[in-house]
């Protein structure tokens, strides 16, 4: 799916996060994707960024958490415009997985799931490029909060 290096209870991964109310949101894609597009747009809505372009995932008791790696720590990539220094977090537990894609299913068939560090986190799929795309992970965020089977 995307580049990592792992290392016992530890995860670096080509990936950028937010948190949205506390949840973290893992966003997975190739170069180009729309990652830091899909970021910026969700900080627009009052999301948090923890980390632009790679991702540290730690394990702890059985949960996942988000960090920056520390030299990316507070920037984020605008596209066009350069790297700006932002406000983020660090230590945010690991909620959802978005993987971006041109043509994502219209109906997924089955639950959709992944396995990071022994541990299955529910993930989606999504066209970052489409403008309802920042709605409808937050959509796909309070499901999985609310604890509803199934994205």
């Amino acid at each position: 799916m995307t580049s990592h290096s792992q290392d016992g209870d530890r995860l670096n991964m080509h990936a950028t996060a937010v948190a949205i109310a506390g949840a973290g949101l893992m966003i997975c894609g190739t170069s180009g994707s729309g990652k830091s597009d899909l970021a910026l747009r969700l900080i627009d809505r009052g999301a948090t960024l923890i980390s632009d372009d790679y991702v540290d995932i730690s394990r702890t008791n059985g949960k996942l958490y988000l960090s920056p790696p520390a030299n990316l720590a507070g920037k984020l990539e605008v596209r066009s415009l350069g790297i700006f220094e932002q406000g983020h977090l660090s230590g945010i537990p690991l909620k959802l997985i978005t993987k971006l894609s041109d043509s994502p299913d219209r109906f997924p068939m089955d639950k959709q799931t992944m396995i990071l560090l022994g541990i299955t986190m529910p993930f989606c799929t999504l066209n970052a490029m489409e403008n309802s795309a920042t709605i409808k992970v937050e959509l796909a965020l309070q499901r999985i909060l609310r604890g509803a089977a199934g994205i």
